[in-house]
Order: C-alpha cells, then structure tokens, then sequence
C-alpha cells in the first residue's frame, strides 16, 4: 500500500511538471510572437489635418506664436547651424506654443520684465521629425526624447529658454552655453560662481511659479506641467501661418 502511495505521488509531481512546462511553453510562444517594439506602435502623431480638426473641436489646443508676448526674444538655435547638429533643422526661426502653455509663458514674461530681464527662446514646439533626427545623432534619452514615445516639445508643451536683460537683451551668465552635454548643465549641478548660480535660480523658480518644471539635465528647458491629453504634432512652421489656422489664434 505504501509503495502504491508512492507511485500516485510520483504521477501527481509527474503531472505538475507537464502543466508547468505546458504554460512555460505557452508563454515563451506568446512573446516571440509579438513583435519587438510593438507597444511602440501605439504612438499617434498628428499632421496639419488632424490638428485642424482637434483644435475645431477645442480651440485651447491651438499653438500660439509665442511673438506675441510683449518684447519676447527669440534666438531659435535651430534655424541655423549654432546648435548640436551643426545643421540647420527648420526652415524658420519662428517659435510656437499651446494656447495655456503661451498664456503661462506670457504671466512669467510679465514679471521677469518687472526685475528687469527678458525671457529669450531658444526652442519651443518641435515637429516630431525633428525629434527623429535628433535622436539619429545622439541617441542618449537624458538629452534627447525617444521617437518611439515623442517629447513634450512635439506636443508644443515645452519651451527652451533663458532671460536677457531687458533694455541690452545681453544674455544672463548661466552655467553652460545651450544644448551643453556636460554635467555643469544639470539644474541642481553645483555653481562656484554666485552670479551664474543666483541667475539659474531665478530663472528655475520664476518659471516654477506659473506651471512650468525645468528638466533635470538641462537648466534651460522647461516642460509646463499641465500638459495632459495633447498629442504629438509633425506639422512644419509655415502651415502653421496660413489661412486655414489665423482663425484660431
């Protein structure tokens, strides 16, 4: 009886060890056969059309051209070749925003005037192949966004900026030139000099202050934080401006 006992519990592990290898099986098989990246694919980026259409339904989606903020500077790096790439990426040196986001903006630029400086931009809305290229070049996420996710720039909620004093628009010393690499571009890098560092600081929480967060390896770029449910844009600058898009501005 005792050796029957043991046959059972013999077959019983026995038994286990198949449906174990079964569902082993089955889950190996299952991910093979989803391809790599596929989560991926979920990404929908918007062209000219589908932002027309979003922004009939909701005019608060619409980009602003961020010019129209009382004596904002613009410096947009890349519609020339002063930037990373040494390439020129746009075709024009224009810089647009979501209508909060431009809204947000213009409540910082109001009180930066009051102090005395200026906000400058380098960059702001990013057709997502621009996104593309960059990542292309460096491929190092803590600089430059994924295109299998897109960045807060191609949904026209981030903004990369500095302030100038406002009568000279002489730049503000701050740690690093843009689009720097080094660590001293870190936003809580520690700063020897107490001018570049009190200019950073003043930069970081003026911005704070009305809904913007500074990205932790670069002391200029500013993500504004309510920025859910926009989608990622690939619309080019100059259908931006025509006639179709005035209407909503």
């Amino acid at each position: 009886m005792r050796n029957l006992n043991r046959i059972w519990i013999h077959i019983g592990f026995d038994a286990l060890r198949s449906a174990f290898n079964l569902i082993l099986l089955v889950v190996i098989s299952i991910f093979l056969s989803t391809p790599f990246g596929a989560e991926d694919s979920k990404l929908i980026v918007f062209d000219k059309t589908a932002y027309l259409q979003s922004i009939k339904k909701d005019p608060n989606r619409v980009l602003i051209d961020l010019e129209s903020i009382p004596e904002i500077v613009l410096d947009i790096r890349y519609a020339s070749e002063n930037n990373f790439t040494g390439q020129v990426i746009y075709n024009r040196g224009k810089a647009f925003a979501r209508k909060r986001v431009a809204e947000a903006l213009r409540n910082a630029q109001i009180e930066f005037l009051k102090q005395g400086h200026s906000i400058q931009i380098y960059d702001a809305y990013r057709p997502y192949q621009a996104t593309v290229k960059f990542y292309e070049i460096i491929k190092d996420t803590r600089y430059v966004a994924s295109p299998k996710t897109g960045s807060r720039h191609n949904k026209g909620c981030a903004i990369d900026l500095t302030l100038v004093d406002k009568n000279t628009k002489q730049s503000l010393q701050m740690p690093t030139k843009y689009d720097s690499f080094e660590k001293a571009a870190w936003a809580n890098a520690p700063v020897s000099d107490p001018v570049t560092k009190q200019n950073r600081d003043k930069l970081i929480e003026g911005m704070s202050r009305f809904g913007f967060r500074v990205n932790k390896t670069e002391w200029w770029h500013f993500d504004f934080l309510d920025c859910s449910g926009y989608e990622v844009l690939d619309i080019p600058f100059e259908e931006l401006e025509d006639d179709d898009l005035r209407k909503y501005k």
